[in-house]
């Protein structure tokens, strides 16, 4: 892999409705994708760094910031229901008729801005190091197991994985006696660029864990989680990736 052509897909799509204009919202210094973008160009591992969005605002300030955005994604897989494969599949396809192709990619999703650049080198370093891996999927451990959750059906519910002895099922059970599982977060995730062509798929049939620490896969998708940020970095709990690049102006 020491001379693969690696790029960086930030999906930026406008029309964020649990926190509004989310992308594009200052926190610390400047707007969240800002994080992203200088995250990933000073890990030094990509050829490219480009933002996939529908937005010409948006578009505005990732260049800014260093990202390219040859094109904008079109409207029609830039819903709130469009999959990852659909954009991401956009992003190659269209880079491969201008004569760019990729060997990995690596999606970076702006709402993780505790993910600096080190975090990106050591998955890269990880993912490079693994042999016979589709895809590396960042995750962290579950704080409520799965074990003990359950679907409702009216007056009646059964639990989600009816696992366990019959005398004592999951849901029954301490928790430190359960298996550990993990849930993926949005810090990153790398995989093959050729998946996406061969079988139209981001993730593949072997994917590899990336345990991230701390606030690294911290995810801002609700406006708790932006007080949330905002509180710690107040705190100096966490900091914000470096940027060196001067605030975009805002507009009057």
């Amino acid at each position: 892999m020491s001379n693969s052509i690696v790029v960086a897909l930030i999906p930026a799509r406008s029309g964020s409705k649990r926190v509004p204009r989310k992308n594009i919202r200052v926190l610390g210094a400047h707007p969240l994708i800002a994080y992203s973008i200088c995250a990933a160009k000073d890990a030094g591992i990509f050829d490219d760094v480009i933002v996939s969005t529908d937005s010409e605002e948006i578009a505005e300030l990732a260049r800014h910031y260093g990202a390219s955005v040859p094109f904008l994604r079109p409207s029609e897989i830039a819903g709130d229901l469009s999959p990852d494969v659909d954009w991401v599949e956009d992003v190659l396809t269209q880079m491969k008729d201008r004569g760019s192709t990729f060997d990995y990619f690596s999606i970076l999703r702006i709402t993780s801005p505790f993910r600096t650049a080190a975090t990106i080198r050591r998955a890269w370093d990880q993912f490079r190091g693994a042999e016979g891996v589709d895809s590396l999927r960042a995750v962290e451990r579950c704080k409520q197991h799965p074990g003990k959750m359950w679907i409702v059906t009216g007056r009646r519910m059964v639990p989600l994985l009816a696992l366990g002895p019959a005398q004592q099922p999951w849901h029954s059970s301490q928790y430190q006696t359960l298996p550990e599982v993990y849930v993926q977060n949005a810090s990153l995730e790398i995989a093959r660029a050729q998946l996406i062509f061969e079988s139209r798929t981001i993730a593949g049939e072997v994917v590899m864990p990336f345990f991230t620490e701390g606030h690294e896969g911290f995810d801002i998708n609700e406006e708790e989680d932006w007080q949330l940020a905002e509180g710690m970095l107040s705190s100096g709990e966490v900091e914000l990736p470096p940027v060196t690049v001067e605030p975009f102006p805002r507009k009057t």
